[in-house]
């Protein structure tokens, strides 16, 4: 504790001075304008994704938001707290959501999803700031077990090349016909970069996703280790992997700009509350989440991995703190 400066009081005499707790010190950047800036920095994403699926696409995202807003504030409500919407986190979090939901997918699923990431992903954890995994994680995880059918119904995308098929490269590669190699069911490199693909919202466009995230970085609401270490990890894994037997896995540069790999490496790998809070203990937490997307889309029953790599790693993210922990100066080892 530190002595605040004196204040005078009403006589000209100088007051007892108070003791304040830390910190002491405050930046620019409080927990409201940090959220904020996320949301705008989705706005690309967002805006490539009604551009590619349509303006009625706009009611997913709308739905999350809402579903989510109404849990924050009901549960607020119940339990005579503050209220909280101006933070932005409900926003950001339902907005997350319908980001990385299927374009086509029922409104009622999306706001029920809004829901249950306010109140299993974070309420039930104390709220903001001490919730273990990824709120936005949470809720598609629950809509994955409990909607499987609507969760991998896709929409065509509108300005893709073949607007009939509505499979996602992943899709296509990882159930392709026997006897069809990786490179001849995968989409070109450049309908990935620029999201002229089906899937879900925000996560199609490499291009939308990369002026947001970079926005994030140079402003260093985001660390830079944690999305640079998950691209390692996965273009390590699935480079060897192709190097072996390249007819039967795809390229690494595939693994990095399909499905929600970037969306989870800048967006939701970058969390501030449930990654690791050392340099070190973030490249740890990506390296082993780009490992198991790739491990999870090769391997696993299912073709994305990005959802349950990045959970798995946030379950670990306590014990990554642990043995990460920096040594007090001059303490033995």
């Amino acid at each position: 504790m530190s002595a605040a400066p004196a204040a005078l009081d009403q006589t000209g005499g100088r007051a007892t001075p108070t003791l304040a707790t830390s910190p002491h010190l405050h930046g620019w950047w409080t927990t409201p304008r940090m959220m904020w800036a996320v949301v705008a920095a989705l706005v690309p994403s967002l805006a490539a994704g009604l551009a590619f699926f349509g303006w009625q696409a706009a009611g997913v995202p709308l739905a999350a938001v809402a579903g989510s807003a109404a849990a924050e504030a009901a549960i607020n409500r119940w339990r005579k707290l503050p209220f909280t919407l101006g933070d932005g986190s409900a926003v950001l979090t339902g907005l997350l959501l319908g980001l990385i939901l299927p374009p086509s997918l029922p409104l009622w699923m999306a706001g029920l999803g809004g829901i249950v990431s306010i109140g299993l992903g974070k309420a039930v954890f104390g709220g903001l700031g001490m919730n273990i995994f990824n709120p936005a994680l949470v809720g598609r995880a629950f809509m994955q077990a409990a909607f499987p059918v609507s969760m991998t119904t896709w929409a065509a995308n509108r300005l893709a090349a073949d607007a009939v098929s509505a499979a996602t490269p992943l899709a296509l590669v990882k159930f392709r016909e026997p006897g069809l190699g990786a490179v001849e069911v995968a989409p070109p490199i450049r309908d990935l970069f620029l999201g002229t693909i089906p899937g879900c919202l925000g996560e199609t466009s490499a291009l939308a996703i990369l002026i947001g995230g970079g926005a994030l970085l140079l402003l260093k609401v985001a660390n830079w280790r944690t999305p640079l270490a998950m691209a390692a990890g996965a273009a390590l894994f699935g480079g060897a992997l192709w190097a072996c037997n390249p007819a039967q896995y795809p390229h690494p540069l595939f693994h990095l700009l399909s499905g929600g790999f970037l969306f989870g490496a800048l967006f939701m790998a970058t969390d501030l509350v449930t990654t690791p809070i050392t340099g070190r203990g973030m490249a740890i937490f990506g390296f082993g989440a780009g490992f198991l997307t790739v491990l999870i889309r090769l391997f696993g029953g299912l073709p994305e991995g990005v959802m349950y790599s990045i959970l798995i790693m946030n379950a670990a993210v306590p014990l990554i703190n642990r043995w990460m922990r920096p040594r007090i100066f001059g303490a033995a080892r």
